[in-house]
């Protein structure tokens, strides 16, 4: 069992106001991405475990859902795992996402972004981070509900104003 101390440094991510760092992945589509790519634009970036596995599938959907309402906002979404562009590829198709999935095989994004993994899998653990158009850290979510992800994530937007005027 972790300490208090190393259990709040595991949970803590990166603190609201910290730079993101950038980085270069690639999509569903083997295209390269970058965050700098979105330069004065928010961006959700939602890190989770696994393609096609229930509460995985749940928090894609429920951000699918409610993709009109990000648009509005301005928000770009980016979904983060360790598979590959092809496992990608067919979750975005069988459940018609509208939002790129970037492929972290190395865990180097995550790593960058203080996101742990699940023991023994070694899937990131479900969390997120919401960043302003400067690409500054809002907010980072570190206890995740696939099915109230979505909501949350814009009440925060649209409290800190991170979106469209």
């Amino acid at each position: 069992m972790l300490s208090p101390l190393l259990l709040s440094m595991v949970l803590a991510g990166l603190e609201p106001g910290t730079p993101a760092p950038d980085f270069t992945v690639l999509n569903q589509d083997r295209k390269t991405v970058r965050l700098s790519d979105f330069k004065g634009k928010p961006v959700l970036l939602y890190f989770y475990p696994k393609d096609d596995t229930p509460g995985c599938t749940k928090e894609a959907c429920t951000l699918r859902d409610a993709y009109t309402r990000y648009q509005k906002q301005g928000v770009v979404i980016l979904g983060v795992s360790k598979q590959g562009p092809e496992s990608h590829k067919a979750f975005i198709e069988k459940h018609k996402l509208p939002f790129d999935l970037l492929a972290d095989e190395k865990g180097e994004v995550a790593k960058a972004f203080k996101i742990p993994s699940v023991p023994l899998f070694g899937w990131f653990k479900r969390q997120s981070v919401l960043l302003d158009a400067d690409h500054k850290v809002v907010k980072f979510f570190d206890d995740v509900d696939p099915s109230k992800h979505a909501d949350e994530v814009l009440a925060v937007a649209a409290d800190a104003k991170v979106g469209a005027k």
